[in-house]
């Protein structure tokens, strides 16, 4: 598996100002370090166990994101290290956080996920509750909100994806600041299309590394 040409195809198909966060999650260490060692250092998981594992075995200068639907009973394991968790959907998951980021001695870095998509299954902020749940969130000290994520709508429609990133964008646009200025949206299937709608980080995987382990 030529993961390295991969890495490099992908990291060329990108504007220098994009953010490629390299998707591991069920690939081996061994996978993981030969995209180290072709340059990434930005990696992402879904899972809290095998990304603590991970983070633990592999080169200790891999900034870790947690991409994945995160349960508040499962922060704890990833707050002395995780460097940007994407998928922050409710106050009491910013909440949990931020204990367990005050426990570490540590700010933890955060984006609100926003719910963008028309399935159901996908969790997230209301497009009109971003504001309000930012104002929210001054209450905590040990988290930084830096962004916004969101997912599309798992279909062939490229206009209806590309609409669904366009409204999160317009969301970000009236919110960005100094502090917040990431926008995580696109993944392999649908980079491209995020990067046109103004995405600033992509959660690239099977392009890297082929398809996923089951």
């Amino acid at each position: 598996m030529p993961i390295a040409s991969n890495l490099k195809a992908t990291q060329n198909s990108l504007p220098k100002e994009v953010t490629l966060v390299a998707i591991s999650k069920t690939k081996p260490n061994t996978a993981i370090l030969e995209a180290y060692l072709a340059g990434q250092r930005v990696f992402g998981e879904n899972k809290v166990q095998e990304l603590a594992q991970k983070a633990e075995e592999l080169p200790k200068d891999i900034a870790w994101h947690m991409i994945g639907h995160l349960q508040t009973n499962k922060v704890k394991f990833i707050a002395p290290f995780v460097s940007l968790i994407h998928a922050v959907d409710s106050l009491k998951l910013l909440k949990e956080i931020n204990k367990r980021a005050e426990q570490n001695n540590r700010i933890i870095d955060c984006l609100l996920q926003v719910h963008i998509a028309t399935e159901s299954s996908k969790f997230g902020f209301g497009i009109e509750e971003v504001k309000s749940a930012l104002n929210q969130t001054k209450e905590f000290q040990n988290i930084k909100i830096v962004g916004l994520m969101g997912m599309a709508t798992f279909t062939d429609d490229t206009q209806q994806v590309a609409q669904e990133f366009k409204n999160l964008k317009t969301v970000f646009d009236s919110i960005k600041n100094d502090t917040i200025t990431n926008l995580s949206m696109g993944m392999s299937g649908d980079y491209k299309l995020a990067i046109e709608q103004g995405s600033t980080m992509v959660r690239v995987g099977s392009a890297i590394f082929g398809h996923r382990n089951k």
